[in-house]
């Protein structure tokens, strides 16, 4: 069920593509933003895992960078039956961590330098299992895919309004106005499609990481203390709305209280962290 909900969702994130492109240039439009959607998920399919460590400047690790987290994510992913996937890390001091890659065989793990800073152990072993599970569930390529499309519709609709507000489309017989609402409801539009796409699987995943480590609790600690840094630290300068479905916490959760908060694709994280209180009591953690 959720393989199907997730390619009706993708579908969707298509078909705004396909409807943005028929708006702008009727059956031409619509047909060649087809062709550049379709093309985007065969590069994204074999490409996703590089272009979001390049565009995040996460720097790969091997074990004699750091013995301890390379050792600890090699023991969680044997743990959950899975292939070593590659580990790299991010320079920044807000604590958070995802996960990309198509498959388990071509996954990678990142984390910030903030986290290996601010977190146990124990606790960074409850995100690992976290993004492990992503892993093991394939909603690293889901989630990437859905991001390099909002990206791109995002992008889009930033030409739309700039050609409503400054363009000469009175001589080309088009509609500044209706121009102008396109490009507002499409963001929007393709937030609510990728906010779909992860909340659900972010419960999952929370589920799957306590399992992992061991203990529920660990990852409920961890949770407690990155949402304080995304509330109360500076947001990543890396971070983007298009891209912030792939963390564990939404990195830019304290950029002030908008109407973006509206479309967050993370679920509240109180209510995953009392989810995960409730998950260790039922097994006597």
């Amino acid at each position: 069920m959720n393989t199907f909900k997730t390619a009706v969702l993708m579908a969707l994130l298509m078909g705004l593509m396909v409807a943005i492109g028929g708006f702008v240039a009727g059956s031409t439009g619509a047909t060649f933003m087809l062709v550049i959607a379709v093309g985007m998920n065969f590069f994204t399919y074999w490409n996703c895992d590089k272009m979001v460590l390049k565009a995040y400047g996460a720097e790969p690790l091997e074990r004699e960078q750091a013995p301890e987290l390379y050792g600890l994510v090699e023991s969680l992913a044997q743990r959950a039956g899975l292939p070593m996937p590659k580990v790299a890390i991010v320079d920044s001091d807000v604590p958070n961590a995802f996960a990309t890659g198509r498959n388990p065989e071509h996954a990678a793990v990142v984390v910030t330098t903030g986290i290996m800073r601010v977190l146990t152990y124990q606790e960074l072993s409850g995100v690992l299992g976290h993004e492990l599970t992503h892993v093991k569930n394939r909603d690293i390529l889901t989630s990437t895919i859905a991001s390099t499309m909002a990206t791109m519709i995002s992008w889009i609709a930033n030409i739309l309004q700039f050609s409503a507000i400054f363009g000469n489309s009175d001589d080309e017989g088009g509609n500044p106005i209706a121009s102008l609402a396109m490009a507002l409801i499409a963001p929007i539009a393709a937030s609510i499609i990728q906010l779909a796409i992860s909340r659900s699987r972010e419960y999952e995943a929370d589920k799957g990481g306590g399992e992992i480590c061991g203990n529920p609790n660990y990852l409920a600690d961890a949770l407690e203390k990155i949402e304080y840094y995304a509330m109360h630290a500076q947001p990543m300068r890396q971070a983007t709305p298009q891209t912030s479905n792939l963390f564990i916490v939404n990195p830019l959760e304290g950029a002030g209280k908008t109407l973006a908060n509206l479309f967050s694709t993370h679920p509240d994280t109180a209510e995953r962290i009392a989810r995960l209180r409730h998950q260790a009591a039922e097994i006597g953690k």
